[in-house]
Parts: C-alpha cells; structure tokens; sequence
C-alpha cells in the first residue's frame, strides 16, 4: 500500500512523504504507483525547477520526501501543493486498498 503524508502547519502544506508500494499489479505495470510516482516528481520538480526554491528532498526505492524550509516558501509553493494533495486524494477514492492518504499537524 502507498501511504501518502502531508505535513500541515498553519493551513499550509509544508512537506509530504510518499511510502511504500501500491501492490496493485507487478512492478512495471502498476499504474497506481505510476499514477502517485508521476505526480510526486512533477511536484517535486515544480518547487525545486520552476519555483527555485530549495527544499529539503530525499529518495530511496518507494520513499520520496520533500520539506520546505520557510513558511515563505510554503506560501509560494502553496498552489502545486494543494493541487498534489487533491491529486493523491482523489486517487485513494478510486484506488480505497492501494492508497492511503495521512494529514499531520506539525
């Protein structure tokens, strides 16, 4: 199962953690990992390449975190976040046994 974690503080997101592995068909064909995979990256990606900002991100297989340093970039990052986090929900309404999403105040 994918657990998907969003860091909350003062309603923005701050950071998220993307675990673990859907389980859905075999590695290669998963088009719920890919689904959740894809959206991560392009996240992380946004923030780090089109907003320039500089988050602290790590990766290993079937982990991917990423944690803004400033409320300031938080605010900045506001919107790829929130549409992520919509993202990812909608996902678990449709795949209920492969995603589940987690919201934790930090």
């Amino acid at each position: 199962m994918i657990k998907a974690e969003f860091f909350n503080h003062d309603d923005l997101i701050v950071g998220f953690r993307i675990t673990g592995h859907a389980g859905y068909a075999e590695e290669g064909s998963d088009i719920v990992c890919s689904a959740v995979s894809s959206a991560a990256y392009m996240t992380a990606n946004t923030v780090t390449d089109v907003l320039m900002l500089s988050p602290e991100i790590s990766e290993n297989d079937g982990d991917l975190r990423l944690k803004l340093k400033s409320h300031a970039d938080a605010e900045n990052a506001k919107s790829i976040l929130n549409g992520f986090s919509l993202h990812i929900a909608e996902l678990s309404k449709q795949y209920p046994r492969y995603i589940t999403v987690i919201n934790t105040e930090v």
